[in-house]
């Protein structure tokens, strides 16, 4: 595994991290204990970083992370997000005592005194014109409840407001072959503030595997099935906002682009890390083979200028029109 500067908090993180939505729900049925072998899986593999939410599984994905902790003596990295506990989800909503009451929550399923980082779980836009949710985290931190804080937005627009807040660590946000908005200037911006990107849906959702056809099914209870319109949350977090036939063209032609003895997961893997402003990615796993095949994209070679360049290509032709103003 390789390792990579969580922005000026100065963790170093594994490249690779892990995503525990997969394993919590929303991605069909996954047992306890085939999740505890994934996450057991993970650290073997050297991974540090583990990525969770208040409201995957209802909190199952923090108490897994919480018995992880309790199994293996070697620290890791437990970020987890607040706000999606809301009913409704506005902006009006967040806050001070309903982010303390979330934050509460979420030191009772991981089992600690003092969350590592603790992420907007993707708000309103209008919660970023709000410094006053700023201030109540910055409160937060004063108690000594959380350590840092960041956020996970949906657009690049939410991305560049939010760092505006001198105190905001991290940004999560959607970055893969088949979105690439956030590489033309939120980067750069990042950079210069020292600001960690965490890149999730890296695999848009599993399209980007290469394993599905115009016949794959899916559960009831994943959100491939029930969110393809964006009918529980933004549509952008399923297939990336891609429709799903569309995806399927292009990765046809992505196929070309995978290396020999390696998966198209680990091809658009790789694409991601050719970007330094990355400081980590968080492909969700379900079975420790996946995990597997997820830490072994490190050791894949560069992508060439050539191969960058195709990639750009399909892109542009397929994909750009249907997401790239969009998020």
């Amino acid at each position: 595994m390789n390792y990579r500067s969580f922005g000026r908090i100065g963790w170093q993180v594994s490249e690779i991290g892990f995503g525990a939505w997969a394993i919590g729900g929303s991605w069909g049925a996954v047992s306890e204990e085939n999740a505890m072998r994934t996450l057991h899986r993970a650290l073997d593999l050297g991974i540090n970083f583990f990525d969770t939410a208040d409201v995957y599984g209802d909190g199952r994905s923090e108490r897994l992370i919480a018995r992880l902790r309790r199994e293996r003596s070697q620290p890791f990295y437990v970020v987890t997000k607040a706000g999606r506990r809301l009913d409704p989800h506005i902006a009006g909503g967040y806050t001070p005592e309903n982010l303390t009451r979330f934050i509460e929550r979420s030191l009772h399923n991981l089992e600690t005194d003092a969350l590592d980082l603790v992420q907007l779980h993707c708000p309103p836009t209008e919660v970023y014109y709000r410094p006053e949710v700023f201030a109540a985290l910055d409160d937060l931190v004063v108690a000594g409840k959380i350590k840092h804080y960041g956020v996970s937005v949906e657009k690049v627009e939410e991305a560049l407001k939010a760092i505006e807040y001198p105190h905001v660590k991290s940004v999560q946000i959607i970055f893969n072959i088949f979105r690439h908005r956030p590489a033309e200037y939120f980067f750069t911006r990042a950079q210069q503030r020292q600001i960690a990107i965490i890149v999730r849906v890296p695999l848009a959702s599993g399209l980007l595997t290469g394993k599905m056809t115009p016949h794959t099914t899916f559960a009831p209870d994943d959100h491939r099935q029930f969110n393809r319109q964006g009918e529980a949350f933004d549509v952008g977090e399923t297939f990336s906002g891609v429709p799903y036939e569309v995806g399927l063209e292009a990765v046809e032609e992505l196929r070309a682009l995978v290396p020999e003895n390696a998966t198209m997961a680990q091809l658009a893997l790789r694409w991601i890390l050719m970007f330094d402003a990355i400081s980590t990615v968080i492909p969700g796993a379900k079975n420790p083979r996946q995990v597997e095949d997820n830490a072994a994209a490190v050791a894949l070679p560069p992508l060439s200028d050539a191969q960058m360049a195709i990639v750009r290509d399909i892109y542009n032709r397929l994909i750009r029109p249907h997401v790239h103003q969009r998020w």
